[in-house]
């Protein structure tokens, strides 16, 4: 849907969900969402959605009379979104196992799910000097397999992690917030463009 002259949405904030792929209490992916979501500029509101309650996927329980209560929320707050941003850590060289979860149980139905030409954006942060850019090639990947409409840049991968957030997990590094704050600039224009 594009904008048109009777309905103009730039004169309200963009709703983006966030959602990170780890469950750790003291996850850096968790922080660096929650940065994002207090360095977004005023024309994206971003709300975190917390993964812990999404059961293993089972297409038994995928059905509109069983699917989980947990998934049922997720999947709303995706349709309702204007885009979604996520932040992963890479285990493996790939996707953590509760992110892939949560996304099978997004993708369906198949051509039909709330993914399908969603709006994404990625980023993630670890320990190592890589910032998690092989996980987010294979994200990207399980992205496109779905449907969804992947933000055309490189990302957000935030090397070395424990250097750049304090101990409370707030990002500390001025290069990288001034970086995050860019990045959701031009993700929100971009979804802009597309809603």
């Amino acid at each position: 849907m594009y904008l048109d002259n009777n309905h103009d949405m730039t004169s309200s904030p963009l709703h983006i969900l966030g959602f990170a792929g780890s469950l750790r209490a003291r996850s850096f992916n968790r922080a660096l969402l929650n940065a994002a979501a207090e360095l977004a500029p005023e024309s994206l509101k971003i709300t975190v959605f917390d993964l812990s309650d999404i059961p293993l996927y089972n297409g038994d329980l995928d059905t509109d009379e069983r699917r989980p209560e947990s998934v049922r929320r997720f999947k709303t707050a995706i349709t309702d979104a204007n885009g979604v941003l996520i932040a992963t850590p890479e285990y493996n060289y790939g996707v953590p196992g509760v992110l892939k979860n949560a996304l099978d149980w997004a993708s369906r139905p198949g051509f039909k799910s709330p993914m399908v030409y969603k709006p994404a954006a990625i980023m993630g942060a670890s320990q190592g000097a890589s910032g998690t850019m092989r996980g987010q090639e294979n994200l990207k990947t399980n992205l496109l397999a779905m449907l969804a409409s992947v933000f055309p840049h490189p990302g957000v991968a935030v090397s070395q992690a424990a250097s750049k957030f304090d101990d409370a997990l707030r990002l500390k590094d001025s290069t990288t917030r001034d970086f995050i704050h860019e990045f959701l600039s031009g993700f929100g224009g971009w979804v802009r463009r597309m809603v």
